[in-house]
């Protein structure tokens, strides 16, 4: 496995401090945000889930606590629009560029994106690093400001 990644690219880039974390993807994992926190013994409220969805018809990249669910009426409130869905995976992986289960919030194409604001109660998160069982652990601060990202109420 290569721990250099568009994600791990565009930290770097942005001179921010991480480190890289490898585990064991589980491809039928129900939840890949949980068997990654499982798999790096970590608290899942610390190891936050890229996902992606359509607000008002537009790419929207939210990033969550892996043990939290997503309220599509804050998210799309918090993106200034009226209506939100979960984007199709083929979807997801074709506007970001990445495979699901390794999609990064770094080094997208191209999204606006969402933080929630309970991960900056953290002094470090893990954020995928844009593979399948590759993980960053960053500051929660350095994720808002390097995605230029909004800090929202998005739980449900």
């Amino acid at each position: 496995m290569s721990k250099v990644t568009p994600a791990t690219r565009a930290l770097a880039a942005a001179s921010v401090s991480f480190t890289v974390h490898a585990y064991d993807y589980d491809p039928d994992a129900e939840s890949i945000g949980l068997q990654a926190a499982a798999a790096l013994g970590e608290d899942p409220a610390r190891v936050l889930k890229t996902l992606m969805a359509l607000v008002d018809g537009k790419p929207v990249c939210v990033v969550v606590p892996s043990d939290r669910e997503v309220s599509m009426k804050k998210l799309a409130a918090a993106a200034g629009g009226k209506s939100a869905q979960m984007m199709k995976p083929f979807e997801a992986e074709r506007v970001t560029g990445f495979k699901v289960g390794g999609i990064s919030p770094f080094g997208q194409r191209r999204a606006v994106t969402t933080v929630e604001e309970s991960a900056l109660a953290h002094d470090l998160v893990y954020v995928n690093g844009g593979q399948r069982g590759l993980q960053v652990r960053l500051s929660p601060r350095d994720v808002r400001d390097v995605l230029k990202a909004a800090a929202a109420d998005v739980l449900a």
